[in-house]
């Protein structure tokens, strides 16, 4: 898919030093938090274990995000669906020089009209740390309202804000 600045593709094995790179942001490490991405093999491990997998599985997945002229990837965008969750969620991530310049919800725009037209999907959830003030606004921005506070086992200690859209 593709919108004015930006394409987004499905992740592949050529992908793991980009992957690498944004999996050990300390920005990302902080709010999504550390997979224990260390090499470029782990890297490559965790995009057919994740991504790639929910492709197959699920028709959906993180993807990656590259500005449309120069294909230069900047982050990541995507649908996941989680077992503990009751309805797929969006998820992105940025790389620190591409954030505040509108990029994320760009992204995150076009998967949630892709979600709701392609997958047809009736409604999208977010689960976003309580202190990450930027993807909450930006969720907000994009129709997503605060529900409840949820607990995600084995991913982070702490609860998580939980958001959701009707599409």
């Amino acid at each position: 898919m593709c919108t004015a600045r930006l394409a987004v593709r499905e992740l592949t094995a050529d992908d793991a030093p980009f992957i690498l790179a944004l999996l050990n942001d300390p920005a990302f490490i902080e709010h999504i938090g550390d997979r224990g991405v260390r090499t470029i093999d782990t890297a490559a491990a965790y995009i057919e274990r994740g991504p790639r997998a929910s492709y197959a599985q699920h028709g959906f997945g993180l993807w990656l995000v590259t500005l449309i002229d120069t294909a230069v990837p900047i982050g990541i965008c995507g649908v996941l669906k989680r077992d503990i969750l009751p309805d797929p969620d969006i998820g992105f991530a940025f790389m620190p020089e591409f954030r505040s310049l509108g990029y994320a919800f760009e992204a995150a725009a076009a998967v949630r009209e892709f979600s709701r037209d392609t997958l047809r999907l009736p409604r999208l959830l977010a689960i976003v740390s309580p202190a990450n003030a930027r993807s909450i606004r930006l969720l907000e921005r994009l129709g997503f309202a605060f529900e409840r506070m949820v607990r995600i086992p084995g991913d982070r200690p702490e609860e998580l804000k939980l958001f959701a859209a009707r599409l």
